[in-house]
């Protein structure tokens, strides 16, 4: 990677867990209406007024940092060499399947054909044995 990929990388996660604290800590627009009646919410580190100015822009800032970072990484993302070509360009090329007799009685011999027979071969079957069989449970 090069150096500016990492700073581009670096500075988009710097925003991020920096922009995720100021969310978590800025008050919600129900706590101005809780500090109007008395509760204990507007004595904060910037005082009753200040934070939410400071707060919402510099969460503004971080989230254009944050979204230029995000468009400069797709822009490196995307970059390719010219000369490499499509995926399947490397794909390794099939070779036809021939062609499968038109009907299965084309495989089949005819005895009316003047093909050679081909004789029986006898198996000895040992009369005093008997024959073996699949053992039971």
């Amino acid at each position: 990677m090069s150096i500016v990929l990492k700073l581009v990388l670096i500075a988009q996660m710097l925003s991020a867990i920096a922009m995720i604290g100021l969310i978590l800590v800025q008050h919600g627009k129900g706590a101005d209406m809780g500090a109007a009646f008395g509760s204990g919410g507007s004595g904060s580190l910037f005082g009753a007024s200040g934070s939410a100015n400071f707060m919402s822009r510099a969460t503004s800032g971080l989230a254009a940092v944050f979204f230029v970072c995000t468009m400069a990484l797709s822009y490196f993302g995307n970059l390719r060499p010219a000369s490499s070509g499509s995926v399947l360009d490397g794909a390794a090329v099939v070779a036809p399947v021939p062609a499968a007799p038109a009907t299965p009685a084309a495989q089949i011999p005819d005895n009316k054909t003047d093909a050679p027979a081909t004789p029986a071969v006898a198996v000895p079957v040992d009369a005093g044995k008997p024959a073996t069989q699949i053992p039971t449970k």
